[in-house]
């Protein structure tokens, strides 16, 4: 992110709250991915829910990925910025007939979760179509984002490889192209995530008409200055090396059928690895106030609090409310400052609305500017408009090159969503 002292210079400009995205630091994340893996070919995918900012996925997309999309939303938003249709990998999850329809005729391939959808999209004479796989495993840094296993809603499972097979047999019918698993989110192992690889290869190797295996996103970020980097090297080494041996036990498996068919494609779709880092949620402290010390009426003692206010809320980053997650907080106007604990929480009346409990941060003042980090991920992109308050402005900076990405929102624009007449 640039030097602090500028940050205020946005405030100024565009108003708090703030979303900032450094789109240097965004090419940097993508490029080290391109360069990590050596198996080609390789396609990376840019998973959009991750962060939907069309300045954003530009910069993604002008490193040579194509778009993981799982709403017809997503899809409507890579075909606008430029993506052909064959780099839009639309993952459904429950989709309707309405919404199969128009992705077929987007041309975008539909990777299926459901035995019922693979049905129906043969029904319809699709000539690909793409399967997740549930390997009944899974993994996650909070059990809302652990994606496989039993009480997993995503994919086929696992034991219905030859039932998937019969619905789309290939050879002029429906054929399944592509193999897809992701097993959750937010990997900092390597080791873990390369196991994760291994789970989907013994299922895909049963499927004869291969072009491609997708092994999913997860790839995390350190949010917590203990948290040591993924082994981004070892990643794409283990990849690459499991990928090439795979594509051999392939094509022996099924050379009868395919012939000398061209090397499997690898595609990997990370969404939070590329844009949490870049991402910074600017805010101002509107409220500082301290409950002394105390006795609970049960006799135990209760400490004193301070709790910092900001003008913002879970309503602009949810993380932490929905999934316990930890982000790094600095007092920008004051980063010298005596470290203070601190409660620090928003402006939306829930009791759940709090980005950090017992945090030390250089004390904070009214009027201070703070600065949420890593919410370049699941951001925005979560953002809601929750007790009526709009949605934040985004800027994005690309060395000296400061520009708006999307305006601030009025009150005005959200009631003249309803129907007054």
């Amino acid at each position: 992110m640039p030097h602090v002292m500028h940050h205020h210079d946005l405030i100024s400009r565009f108003g708090s709250p703030l979303y900032v995205y450094d789109l240097a630091l965004v090419r940097e994340r993508a490029r080290a991915l391109k360069a990590a893996i050596t198996y080609k070919p390789f396609q990376p995918l840019f998973a959009l829910k991750a962060n939907s900012c069309p300045a954003v996925v530009r910069t993604i997309l002008a490193e040579g990925f194509g778009c993981d999309a799982v709403s017809p939303g997503e899809v409507a938003l890579a075909l606008r910025l430029g993506v052909k249709p064959g780099l839009v990998l639309y993952t459904e999850n429950n989709m309707d007939d309405a919404e199969q329809a128009a992705a077929i005729q987007q041309g975008v391939t539909i990777t299926c979760g459901s035995l019922d959808r693979l049905a129906r999209l043969a029904k319809s004479g699709a000539p690909t179509a793409a399967v997740r796989f549930n390997p009944d495993i899974g993994a996650g840094a909070h059990a809302k984002i652990c994606t496989g296993g039993p009480l997993s809603k995503f994919g086929v499972h696992h034991t219905q490889v030859d039932e998937a097979l019969k619905l789309a047999p290939g050879q002029g019918k429906t054929a399944i192209v592509g193999c897809h698993m992701h097993i959750g989110s937010g990997f900092l192992d390597a080791d873990a995530f390369v196991a994760a690889m291994g789970v989907i290869l013994n299922i895909a190797l049963r499927l004869p008409d291969l072009t491609f295996i997708d092994f999913g996103g997860g790839l995390g970020i350190p949010y917590r200055a203990e948290d040591q980097p993924i082994d981004l090297a070892r990643v794409g080494r283990e990849a690459s090396r499991l990928m090439a041996e795979f594509d051999a036990r392939h094509r022996a498996a099924h050379h009868a059928r395919n012939g000398d068919r061209a090397p499997l494609e690898l595609r990997l779709e990370p969404g939070r690895y590329l844009v949490a880092e870049a991402g910074t949620l600017l805010t101002t402290v509107t409220s500082v106030k301290t409950y002394p010390e105390s006795v609970n009426p049960d006799g135990t003692p209760e400490t004193a609090r301070t709790y910092v206010g900001c003008d913002t809320g879970f309503n602009h980053l949810v993380r932490t409310a929905m999934y316990d997650a930890w982000h790094r907080i600095d007092n920008l106007s004051h980063p010298h400052g005596a470290p203070t604990r601190v409660d620090v929480v928003g402006n939306i009346c829930e009791s759940g609305d709090v980005f950090a409990r017992d945090r030390h941060v250089p004390q904070p003042r009214l009027g201070d500017l703070l600065a949420i980090r890593d919410a370049g991920a699941y951001g925005f992109s979560m953002a809601s408009t929750y007790n009526l308050r709009p949605l934040p402005a985004e800027v994005v900076i690309d060395g000296k090159d400061v520009r708006l990405a999307r305006q601030r929102q009025t009150v005005e624009q959200l009631l003249d969503g309803w129907i007054w007449s």
